[in-house]
């Protein structure tokens, strides 16, 4: 399935950021290429709480946040996170997490295809699907995915950016 990116700026709404913003320093800080459908969707919503829910990273918050979890993982803190995450070599790559302490992720399934996965705190289980982000994004503000762990969503999308 391609990205949704615009059917995601549909039920989002405009980007609250400006042009300029990059993934540079991520690219630098962790020696990697950050998949284009997390750019995509990290620039335009990337570093913002959707609806009081779901907070998605983008170049202000990746490098810190996905460096706190890798450390996570890495030190056994987590049984239910099975993979490494980047920096760490072969990692996933952590790109957003609810207030309900869902931790999201997404891992190459190569050729440049990355999936959605997480660790569903509540259900203390490990999800994986086989959606691109954008497409996963789509599908569960619509509310045809993961209907069991997300919210009921507002017609109208709230963002808060992270100043």
């Amino acid at each position: 399935m391609g990205s949704n990116l615009d059917e995601l700026r549909r039920i989002l709404g405009p980007s609250p950021w400006s042009e300029g913003r990059s993934f540079a320093a991520v690219e630098r800080e962790w020696d990697i290429t950050v998949p284009s459908d997390v750019k995509d969707v990290g620039l335009l919503y990337g570093d913002c709480m959707v609806s009081d829910f779901l907070f998605i990273f983008g170049p202000a918050s990746m490098v810190p946040k996905g460096d706190w979890m890798s450390s996570y993982v890495r030190e056994g803190k987590s049984c239910k996170i099975p993979r490494p995450v980047i920096p760490d070599a072969d990692g996933m790559l952590h790109w957003g997490h609810s207030i309900d302490g869902d931790r999201l992720f997404l891992e190459d399934r190569g050729s440049g295809f990355w999936t959605v996965s997480a660790f569903r705190r509540d259900w203390g289980d490990w999800y994986e699907s086989d959606l691109a982000l954008a497409d996963w994004l789509v599908e569960i503000f619509e509310g045809r995915l993961a209907t069991d762990w997300m919210p009921e969503w507002p017609a109208t999308h709230s963002l808060e950016t992270l100043d």
